[in-house]
């Protein structure tokens, strides 16, 4: 199922990446909307996402092209708007067709979580992963390192998303970890979640984008430790963003 992606910026691509991408999308970028209205047809997507801020006098012009053939049902589009994009913009937006605004703020797990459902219930995705994963934060306080189990070197990585049944690595050096194997179970990690530090026996998913890893066996304690710090990010986010 392939999700077309128009926009300006680098930033929001990889983040979308990173939190879309696992549902089973392939993502097509265009930086230009003209581009992309001539690789429609071609393309055939299943979604369309659009950056109003990126493209504030076109994005209006790809939804009217898009809308002539394909109804919401077949291609939804997905607005990302800015802090200045206005009540009457968004009005005109869903009489031209539009199947859904987000905030463009995407770095923000409420926004991201909102986009997420709003791909899902437009595309009609079934997610698998039950457990709910968490965007790693400069509050969140999370560190996560491994031993190699042939080379016995520690590999050190950044967190880049949690939950309660895996997470989601970009190692320091990705070298380290290019002979890894879908499959592998490394029994020495390490993983930081705020004060506490918990030692998950783990199994590599995949290597693309990122490490994911899967916990295969926590003891009773660790598990509770790390259900208790998930089920505590959203009253910490909410403090940060009430000041």
């Amino acid at each position: 199922m392939k999700l077309m992606l128009v926009l300006g910026s680098d930033e929001i691509p990889g983040v979308i990446e990173a939190n879309i991408k696992p549902l089973g999308l392939d993502l097509i970028r265009y930086r230009h909307v003209l581009k992309a209205m001539d690789n429609i047809d071609e393309i055939d997507p299943a979604g369309i996402i659009i950056s109003a801020d990126d493209f504030p006098r076109h994005w209006k012009a790809l939804i009217q092209f898009v809308r002539y053939e394909r109804s919401g049902e077949r291609c939804p589009v997905i607005l990302l708007t800015g802090e200045n994009f206005s009540l009457e913009e968004a009005s005109q937006a869903f009489c031209t067709g539009i199947s859904g605004i987000v905030s463009g703020s995407l770095n923000r797990p409420d926004t991201m979580n909102q986009l997420q459902n709003l791909l899902k219930r437009r595309l009609a995705i079934r997610d698998n992963r039950k457990a709910r994963r968490y965007r790693a934060e400069p509050w969140t306080r999370l560190g996560f390192y491994m031993v190699h189990p042939v080379r016995k070197a520690i590999v050190t990585t950044a967190v880049k998303t949690l939950s309660s049944t895996g997470v989601l690595l970009e190692p320091d050096n990705p070298g380290m970890t290019a002979d890894l194997a879908d499959g592998t179970v490394l029994a020495e990690c390490s993983l930081r979640v705020g004060d506490d530090i918990i030692s998950p026996v783990c199994r590599l998913i995949r290597r693309q984008p990122g490490l994911s890893m899967q916990f295969v066996s926590l003891d009773k304690v660790e598990q509770i430790i790390l259900e208790s710090y998930l089920e505590n990010i959203p009253l910490q986010e909410a403090k940060i963003h009430t000041g």
